[in-house]
């Protein structure tokens, strides 16, 4: 982890620099979606709700996705916050990672130049078929089938698409560079050089 020189009532000190980030109300989302990331990322958007929930926050998102369970615990979370969250694509939000883009309002969806969104239908994950009994595959493509309604009906209801037009995306893997994000209504704004000094200001 990554330490640097903070001043606090306490003097200077090192301080781990996510630790000065969070102070400043900026939280990041890098790497897989999975149940430790999406515990402690929820961990901090409800601190800082306690905190103060006027206060907006800043969500640095740069994630290829993961589980649909532990990034829906996220995506209701902010869903939930009276504290405004911005996000920021800094990389790419796939998968999970767009969902949880998507739990900002359409406003507050940011993007750097180069970064992509990607979405598609959800995946088979828990286990290989090989051994399951006939109803338990059943249950599961049930399972999966309602899981993916209710991703499709998350993107459609954020994005302003129909379910249909949605559907039509979503069954393979769909790049959206930041232009075609605003376009598709996934994202708002490519955000410049005074934008992200704006956003990296304290209390801001």
């Amino acid at each position: 982890m990554t330490n640097i020189i903070s001043e606090s009532v306490r003097g200077i000190q090192l301080a781990p620099i996510d630790d000065v980030f969070l102070r400043d109300r900026k939280v990041f989302l890098v790497g897989e979606v999975n149940d430790q990331s999406c515990d402690e990322l929820i961990k901090q958007l409800l601190f800082m709700e306690a905190e103060d929930n006027k206060k907006p926050i800043t969500l640095f998102i740069n994630s290829p996705g993961g589980s649909v369970g532990a990034g829906l615990g996220v995506y209701d979370t902010i869903r939930l916050l009276k504290s405004p969250v911005r996000a920021v694509v800094t990389g790419i939000a796939a998968s999970m990672g767009s969902i949880i883009l998507l739990a900002c309002d359409k406003d507050n969806r940011l993007m750097l130049p180069s970064s992509k969104v990607m979405i598609h239908d959800c995946s088979w994950s828990k286990r290989e078929m090989g051994g399951m009994k006939p109803f338990e595959i059943e249950q599961e493509l049930n399972d999966l089938k309602k899981t993916n309604e209710r991703l499709i009906s998350i993107i459609a209801e954020r994005t302003g698409k129909t379910i249909e037009e949605v559907s039509k995306v979503t069954m393979s893997d769909s790049y959206f560079n930041a232009e075609e994000s605003i376009e598709f209504g996934l994202a708002s704004r490519i955000i410049d050089s005074d934008c992200l000094s704006e956003i990296l200001k304290k209390d801001n």
